[in-house]
C-alpha cells in the first residue's frame, strides 16, 4: 500500500533520527563543492581522462538500487548527472545508511571521479557521500509532476522543483529587467528610488492600500505609481530618470492584474510623446530579441510581432472603426452613458465621462488588437497628468501600447507642466472622489508647488514588467511570471474563477 504524504513524513523523521544516532549531522553548515554539475558535463572528457577528483552537490531526484551498487540522479541549479555508488568503495556502513535513510529530495554532497557507464552515460563514481539537508516531506509524484495550479502558485518552491520550464520563465523575467536597465543606462538615464510609503497616492487612477504610521500618527499609502516623485526630480534638474518600481493597487485579481506588481517608469526632459513612441519602437524589439532571440512570440495561439514601426491610431478613431459609439457625438454624461449602455457597456453611478469612454474603449478596441499598436490622443478626462493637444483641448498627447488582444503594456504622455492647469484637473479629480470614485487622484499641493518652481517640457512612460514577461513567455496569467502572486486564503475560490472585485486597468 502506498503511504500518504503524512505517513511518509513520519517515516522520514524516523530516518532523520537514525542518521543522528549514527553520528551523522543531517544539516551541516556548509559544503566543499568544487564543480557545478553543468561544468562537469561540459568538461567531462578532460575530467574523465585526468581522473581528477571532484565534488558536486545537489538534490536527489531519482534512486535505483542493484545489490551492492546504487545509481541516483543528482540535480543542482545547472544540470543533472547520474551518480554511481558501490559498497566496496564507500564502505558497507555508509552504503547501508544511504540505502535506508537517503530519500528523493535530500540534498547531498558527492566526491568522486567522472566515468562513463557501459551504456555510455556520463556519470560520477562516488567515493564519498555526505548528507547536506534531510528532506522531511516527499516531492510531488515524479511521473505526474505538480499540475494543480492552486498548489503551484501557493507553493512555488514545489513548482520550481517539479516543473523545470517554470524556472525558465523566471530566468527570462530576470533578463527582461536586465535588458530594460541596460537600455536606459545606455541612453543616459539615471536609475533612482522614490518612496513606496506616500502621504498621498498619486500618479495613476487606482484605489490605494492604506496603512498607519504609529510614531508620526499619520495615514500613509502604498504607492500606486512613482510618477509624481520622478517628475519632482525633473523639476530639480535630473533630465533623464527611471525607476524599476514595485507598485500596489487595491483592485481585483485576474490574469492581467495582481495587487502587487512591478513596472518601469522613465521621464525625459525636453521630449514629447512622439519622441517616446520612437524610443518604444527601439526598446521593445531589443527586449524581445534579448529574451527570445526573435522579434516574434507565440501568445494565446497567435503570433505577436515586435518588428517596428507600430501603427498609430487615435482613441476616438479606434472606437469608431471597430463599431463603437462616436464619443464626440455625446456632449454630456447622460447621453454618453445612454449610448454606452445601448452598446452593451456597463455604466455605474460613480462613473464620470472619462470612466464611460474608457469602458467603451475596453469593449470595442482592446480585444481586437494583436500586434503592438499605439493608441494615441486620449480624452482629457482620462488623463489628469497629461498635456493637452495644441489643436484640440478635448484630448491629450498620450499613447498606450496595446497588444495580445487586451493587454495595455505601456502608458505614456507629454507631461502637464502648467501648474494652474494641473491644479484645476486635480480639483476635478477631487470632485469625482467626493462623488464616490475611490480611484480618482487627489489634490497634491506639494506637487503643484514643485510645478510652480518650473518643470521643462517633459515626456514620461510606464510599462508593466509582469505583463511584458507574460507576453514574452507565452503565459496567459501573470501568476506564471510572479514568483509569489497574491492569493486568496486557502479554501476560497480561485482568484480567476469569479470571486472578488472586478479588475481595474
Amino acid at each position: 500500500m502506498t503511504s500518504s504524504p503524512n505517513d511518509e513524513s513520519v517515516v522520514r523523521l524516523e530516518k532523520l533520527h537514525h542518521l543522528i544516532e549514527n553520528g551523522i549531522d543531517p544539516y551541516p553548515s556548509g559544503s566543499q563543492r568544487t564543480h557545478l554539475i553543468g561544468q562537469v558535463l561540459a568538461d567531462f572528457g578532460s575530467l574523465e581522462e585526468s581522473g581528477k577528483q571532484l565534488t558536486v552537490t545537489g538534490r536527489i531526484r531519482a534512486k535505483r538500487g542493484h545489490g551492492g551498487a546504487s545509481f541516483f540522479d543528482l540535480e543542482d541549479g545547472s544540470s543533472r548527472i547520474q551518480i554511481h555508488l558501490r559498497q566496496d568503495i564507500i564502505g558497507a556502513s555508509t552504503y547501508d545508511l544511504f540505502e535506508s535513510d537517503f530519500d528523493l529530495g535530500d540534498f547531498v554532497q558527492v566526491t568522486g571521479k567522472a566515468f562513463t557507464t557501459r551504456r555510455g552515460e556520463k556519470s560520477v563514481e562516488g567515493q564519498k557521500v555526505v548528507m547536506l539537508s534531510k528532506s522531511l516531506r516527499p516531492l510531488p509524484d515524479k511521473w505526474h509532476g505538480l499540475t494543480d495550479t492552486e498548489i503551484r502558485y501557493r507553493k512555488r518552491y514545489l513548482d520550481l522543483v517539479s516543473n523545470p520550464e517554470v524556472n525558465g520563465n523566471f530566468l527570462k523575467r530576470s533578463l527582461v529587467v536586465k535588458t530594460i536597465r541596460d537600455f536606459f543606462q545606455s541612453e543616459g538615464f539615471v536609475e533612482v528610488e522614490t518612496p513606496i510609503l506616500q502621504p498621498l497616492a498619486g500618479g495613476a487612477t487606482a484605489r490605494p492600500f492604506i496603512t498607519h504610521h504609529n510614531a508620526l500618527d499619520i495615514d500613509l499609502y502604498l504607492r500606486v505609481a512613482p510618477e509624481l516623485y520622478l517628475k519632482r526630480l525633473v523639476v530639480g534638474g535630473m533630465e533623464k530618470v527611471f525607476e524599476i518600481a514595485r507598485c500596489f493597487r487595491n483592485e481585483g485579481i485576474d490574469h492581467l492584474h495582481n495587487p502587487e506588481f512591478t513596472q518601469v517608469e522613465f521621464y525625459q526632459a525636453y521630449a514629447d510623446y512622439n519622441d517616446l513612441m520612437e524610443m518604444t519602437e527601439r526598446l521593445m524589439p531589443k527586449i524581445s530579441q534579448e529574451v527570445n532571440g526573435s522579434l516574434q512570440v507565440e501568445f494565446d495561439g497567435e503570433t505577436i510581432d515586435f518588428t517596428p514601426p507600430y501603427p498609430r491610431i487615435s482613441f476616438r478613431e479606434a472606437i469608431v472603426e471597430r463599431g463603437g459609439p462616436d464619443i464626440e457625438s455625446y456632449l454630456d454624461r447622460a447621453s454618453l452613458a445612454k449610448a454606452a449602455e445601448e452598446s452593451g457597456v456597463r455604466v455605474e453611478s460613480s462613473h464620470g465621462r472619462g470612466d464611460i469612454m474608457d469602458n467603451i474603449y475596453k469593449k470595442f478596441v482592446r480585444p481586437q488588437i494583436v500586434n503592438p499598436t499605439f493608441i494615441i490622443n486620449h480624452p482629457i478626462e482620462l488623463s489628469p497628468l497629461a498635456k493637452k493637444m495644441a489643436d484640440d483641448g478635448r484630448y491629450v498627447e498620450r499613447f498606450q501600447l496595446v497588444l495580445g488582444r487586451g493587454c495595455e503594456l505601456c502608458n505614456a504622455f507629454s507631461e502637464l507642466n502648467d501648474p494652474i492647469d494641473q491644479r484645476n484637473r486635480f480639483m476635478e479629480q477631487e470632485s469625482l472622489h467626493q462623488d464616490g470614485n475611490e480611484e480618482a487622484q487627489r489634490l497634491d499641493l506639494d506637487f503643484i508647488e514643485a510645478l510652480e518652481t518650473g518643470m521643462p517640457p517633459t515626456a514620461g512612460f510606464g510599462m508593466g514588467i509582469d505583463r511584458l514577461t507574460a507576453i514574452l513567455t507565452g503565459s496567459h496569467s501573470l501568476k506564471e511570471v510572479i514568483l509569489f502572486p497574491t492569493m486568496r486564503p486557502e479554501g476560497d475560490r480561485d482568484e480567476e474563477s469569479g470571486g472578488g472585485d472586478p479588475p481595474q486597468s
